[in-house]
């Protein structure tokens, strides 16, 4: 395994970029907190995967890349499409199932995206979207462009076949794959222990030969030092990086999750290291920002996320042609 080098050229991020990360991190945060209350209201229907608590791994990461970069997510993909782009009014229409969607009300949350934000329609097979990642970097090395590709995928997904073919052939073609790993201590309710004897996700891509780090994934500044360093690796024809990034979702696996597999204590403390105010706390504590710019901020992301809900609400449900579009692929 290669490690990164902990230097970069790369500047720490300025007042402007930060105060996107907190804004990214809190839509992430509220888009979740008001769709969970809409589908315990019984307004919005399906099922919901929440990414509560690991927001900063989207957010750190995507700060670096371009609207041309592409991402592919999982069953818990709501942050990473924000984080990537895809606006908060067409990610709700798209969990009310209308017309205005990102997918025009046919995905659903699990497989939410938009391709002309970079941000490949979610996958919710456990690892399908290595693979798939793992294509769209050998289309733009073959293509000569200096686009990456970067797969979100939690810990779960390390012990399945796609990963280790993908990550195998990545490396052995240099590919301009960053391979996120959201470590966040469970795959449903089963514990990262029961399932490796790695102390560390990290350890698993030792017989790959690639670039590897290990980030503190509640820290947004530390995930965008880390996930820096890989895209800038990948843009210059390095190869592969895979991140493992050490983070915590407070919320329930699902829907209906009695999260009797944990103790309160455990949740209480991964709680005191939230994201969200771990960079709240740093922005104010540096003299960056003031606390009432921050609760601008805040009150400024409450504001669009209620105007997405009513702009879902007046949106119409697909018409009924709409079975047929979209399903095979047309010339024009």
């Amino acid at each position: 395994m290669e490690a990164l080098a902990t230097g970069s050229s790369m500047q720490a991020p300025g007042t402007e970029k930060r105060l996107w990360m907190y804004e990214t991190m809190v839509t992430i945060r509220q888009f979740e907190e008001k769709v969970y209350f809409l589908f315990l209201q019984g307004e919005m229907p399906s099922t919901l995967h929440l990414y509560i608590g690991q927001e900063a791994v989207a957010t750190g990461v995507c700060a670096h890349l371009r609207t041309t970069d592409y991402i592919t997510s999982t069953h818990r993909p709501h942050g990473h499409a924000i984080a990537k782009g895809v606006p908060v009014e067409n990610m709700m229409a798209e969990l009310f199932g209308r017309i205005d969607g990102c997918c025009r009300g046919k995905s659903g949350s699990m497989h939410v995206g938009d391709m002309t934000k970079g941000a490949i329609p979610a996958i919710a097979i456990v690892g399908g979207g290595i693979p798939i990642a793992t294509g769209v970097g050998l289309s733009a090395k073959m293509r000569k462009t200096d686009q990456v590709a970067v797969c979100f995928f939690g810990d779960g997904a390390t012990s399945e076949g796609d990963f280790h073919e993908a990550l195998n052939m990545a490396a052995i073609w240099d590919l301009p794959v960053i391979y996120v790993c959201e470590n966040n201590l469970y795959g449903a309710s089963t514990p990262v222990s029961q399932i490796t004897k790695c102390k560390d996700l990290v350890e698993r891509v030792a017989g790959y030969c690639m670039a590897a780090e290990m980030v503190e994934g509640n820290d947004v500044l530390a995930v965008y030092a880390a996930a820096g360093r890989a895209i800038e690796r990948a843009r210059r024809g390095g190869g592969p990086t895979f991140l493992e990034c050490k983070t915590y979702r407070t919320c329930g696996h699902s829907r209906g999750d009695p999260q009797n597999y944990r103790s309160k204590e455990e949740v209480a403390q991964w709680q005191a290291r939230d994201p969200i105010l771990l960079l709240r706390q740093r922005l104010l504590s540096e003299g960056v920002v003031s606390e009432t710019q921050l609760q601008a901020v805040e009150e400024a992301v409450t504001q669009r996320i209620e105007k997405a809900v009513e702009f879902a609400r007046k949106s119409p449900f697909p018409a009924l042609s709409e079975l047929t579009e979209h399903v095979y692929y047309e010339e024009r």
